[in-house]
């Protein structure tokens, strides 16, 4: 998938907001921290899948 914001991620799988993914990406994060890379220093937050 390479790196993409929320939105992206969020239209790439067929939802209308990111705020539907937040959850699922804080999911990930909380429970499998190795399988995403948050670059979190600035806005917007750009994720990768690993």
């Amino acid at each position: 998938m390479g790196r993409c914001t929320a939105s992206e991620w969020a239209s790439a799988m067929g939802y209308d907001t990111h705020n539907a993914l937040a959850k699922v990406i804080r999911r990930i994060v909380n429970d499998t921290p190795d399988k995403l890379v948050v670059n979190a220093n600035r806005k917007p937050r750009y994720y990768q899948a690993v």
